[in-house]
C-alpha cells in the first residue's frame, strides 16, 4: 500500500519502521528532517513537506504530539488536505483532543476523504516491536482497508464505534486513568521511602500480588530506579493529555476530581523544569514534596 507518514518522533519512528517491514510503500516527513534518514536508509523517501509526503498515497498517517501540530500539517497551504487524493485515508494516529477530532472529520468530508481515528497505546519500544494497542474508530469498511496496517503496528485493535472520536475520547480517558495510577505510586513510594523501607522490596509486593499488571511493573521499576531523564512519554506531553481529558469531561458535565488532582502534579512537576523527563517524574515530585531525596 502506497502511505504517507508525517511525524517521526518516539513512537511514529517505530511505527513507520513497522509498516516498511511489512513490505508498504512510505513516503515520510518530519519537521526536524534529520530523524528520517534512518528510514531512507530502509527505502522510504523523504518528503519536503507535508503535501508531498501526502500526494498519491492511499493511507496517510499522522504521529503528531499535540493539536496544533496536526492542525499546520492538515490546514496548512503545504498540508496534506489539499493534498490527498479522493477516498484517500487520513488515520490520525496522535493524542488529540475530541473537538479538533470532529473538526477533522468536516473537513475530510467536505474534501471526498475518509478519516479514521487510531491512536495506540504502549511506549516508544512496543511501537518498534510492533506491540501497541490500537485504538480506532470510523466506518466500518475503512476500517477494515486500514486493518493491515494496524495489524502491522499493532498486537491488537479495539474498534470504538463509527464515530471517530469516539477513540480519541476512549485514549485520553485511558491516560487519565494511567497518570492516576503513576500518581498513587508515587504517593505511595514517597511513604515508603521516607519510613526508610527498602522501595524495590516493596514494588516486589505490589507487582507480585494486588498490582500484578503491566502499568505497575513499569512505573513501579522507574520510580525505584528514579531513572526519569529518558522520557518515553514527557511529562509536558501528559500535562496536554489530562488537560484535553478535563476539557472533554466539561463538555460532558462530568465530574473528574482525580484529574484535577492529576493536573495539578503535572503542573508541579512542570513548574520544576521537569518538563522533558519522563511521566514517571511523578515519583520525583511526591518525594520532594515529603523532603526526600531521590
Amino acid at each position: 500500500m502506497r502511505i504517507g507518514f508525517i511525524g517521526l518522533g518516539r513512537m511514529g519512528a517505530g511505527m513507520a519502521g513497522r509498516l516498511l517491514d511489512a513490505g508498504h510503500t512510505l513516503a515520510v516527513y518530519n519537521r526536524t528532517a534529520q530523524r528520517a534518514e534512518k528510514l531512507r536508509e530502509r527505502g522510504a523517501v523523504v518528503a519536503e513537506t507535508p503535501e508531498a509526503a501526502a500526494r498519491g498515497a492511499e493511507v496517510v498517517f499522522t504521529m503528531l504530539a499535540d493539536d496544533p501540530a496536526v492542525e499546520h500539517i492538515v490546514f496548512a497551504a503545504d498540508g496534506i488536505l489539499a493534498a490527498m487524493v479522493n477516498s484517500a485515508v487520513h488515520v490520525s494516529a496522535s493524542t488529540i483532543s475530541v473537538a479538533l477530532a470532529r473538526r477533522l472529520i468536516a473537513a475530510h468530508a467536505r474534501a471526498g476523504h475518509r478519516f479514521i481515528s487510531a491512536p495506540v497505546f504502549g511506549r516508544p519500544d512496543a511501537a518498534a516491536a510492533g506491540r501497541l494497542f490500537v485504538v480506532a474508530a470510523g466506518q466500518d469498511e475503512t476500517i477494515a482497508f486500514v486493518q493491515p496496517l494496524f495489524d502491522a503496528i499493532g498486537q491488537r485493535t479495539y474498534r470504538m464505534g463509527t464515530d471517530p472520536s469516539n477513540a480519541n475520547l476512549v485514549k485520553l480517558s485511558g491516560n487519565f486513568m494511567l497518570f492516576a495510577a503513576i500518581e498513587a505510586l508515587a504517593e505511595s513510594f514517597a511513604l515508603i521511602r521516607k519510613a526508610g523501607v527498602d522501595v524495590a522490596a516493596y514494588k516486589d509486593l505490589l507487582t507480585s500480588s494486588l498490582f500484578n499488571a503491566p502499568v505497575y511493573h513499569t512505573y513501579g521499576d522507574l520510580l525505584v530506579s528514579a531513572k526519569d531523564e529518558q522520557a518515553g512519554f514527557t511529562a509536558a506531553l501528559a500535562f496536554k493529555d489530562v488537560r484535553l481529558a478535563i476539557a472533554a469531561a466539561e463538555s460532558l458535565q462530568v465530574p473528574m476530581p482525580v484529574a484535577s488532582l492529576v493536573h495539578d502534579a503535572f503542573v508541579t512537576a512542570l513548574a520544576r523544569g521537569y518538563e522533558s523527563r519522563d511521566q514517571a517524574v511523578l515519583g520525583r515530585v511526591a518525594a520532594e514534596n515529603a523532603g526526600v531525596r531521590v
